[in-house]
């Protein structure tokens, strides 16, 4: 009972969580009642109910694929990250690090990153290291860029100032940089944990035998339709929740910015 009102005050809700429910209940709704209305077989196009059943089957199983995919993109995420950090930060203090190794990373992101995995297995065989690598390396360029972009969206008065009072290098990167490049920095970072989340599947699609890729193959190759779509499914939720919660994250640390400012109700708003 309990658990029903909770889903109710959702359904009723003006926030947002209410409207992303009532979007994706009428998706589901929508997709139910094509499939009905034009009889689209199932084997291509099966029908939420269906697809929901397959899950109810064996929730276990797709619990333990989700549990693997999920770890394997924070943990590719995480690397990509605490690099992309590393490199945005040489890359403005080092003119050498801006002309050679961001050219490199440049070159790097115009490769389709699943042209790379066969390598990455071919250098770490084919345990969870090559997802794990995958992931990072396409996560990698949104950190780096957008690093880069906010320390280097400071005013040049703002430096001119701090090396006035002899501040170092260090306390300007620390309380002027960083703090200017906080919003770039988020941008990125909600762009990475997708790609972060993409990486790993990749990475199940070429070397593993668990996970949503590796459950997205299976299905495929065993003609259970069904549990593709399920494993679609997840995964649609899984990155909307990774995107969201580093959202929260960013309106916790930046309240302070335009961004996150509560538009006028209305015209004769103050």
């Amino acid at each position: 009972m309990n658990a029903l009102t909770a889903l109710l005050r959702v359904m009723s809700g003006s926030g947002r969580a209410g409207s992303a429910f009532r979007v994706v209940a009428g998706f589901f709704l929508l997709w139910e009642a094509g499939c009905r209305v034009f009889e689209a077989p199932v084997f291509i196009l099966p029908p939420p109910s269906l697809v929901f059943l397959r899950f109810a089957d064996d929730p276990a199983l797709f619990a333990e694929h989700t549990a693997n995919t999920l770890f394997y993109c924070l943990f590719g995420f995480g690397l990509a990250f605490a690099a992309g950090l590393a490199i945005a930060v040489g890359i403005v203090y080092s003119k050498f690090l801006e002309n050679t190794l961001f050219t490199l990373l440049v070159s790097l992101n115009s490769i389709p990153k699943i042209t790379l995995a066969p390598l990455f297995i071919i250098w770490m065989g084919t345990g969870s290291a090559p997802k794990v690598a995958v992931s990072m390396t396409i996560a990698l360029w949104a950190v780096v860029i957008d690093t880069v972009l906010g320390l280097r969206s400071v005013e040049p008065d703002v430096l001119d100032m701090a090396r006035s009072m002899r501040a170092s290098k260090l306390q300007v990167l620390w309380k002027i940089r960083f703090p200017a490049a906080l919003p770039a920095m988020f941008a990125g970072t909600k762009v990475a944990i997708s790609m972060a989340l993409v990486g790993v599947i990749v990475g199940e699609f070429v070397t593993t035998d668990v996970g949503l890729g590796f459950a997205i193959m299976s299905g495929q190759g065993n003609f259970d339709i069904p549990m593709v779509y399920v494993s679609i499914i997840i995964l649609g939720v899984l990155g909307t929740l990774l995107f969201y919660l580093v959202d929260m994250v960013e309106r916790l640390v930046i309240p302070w910015h335009v961004s996150q400012r509560a538009e006028p109700a209305g015209p004769g708003s103050a």
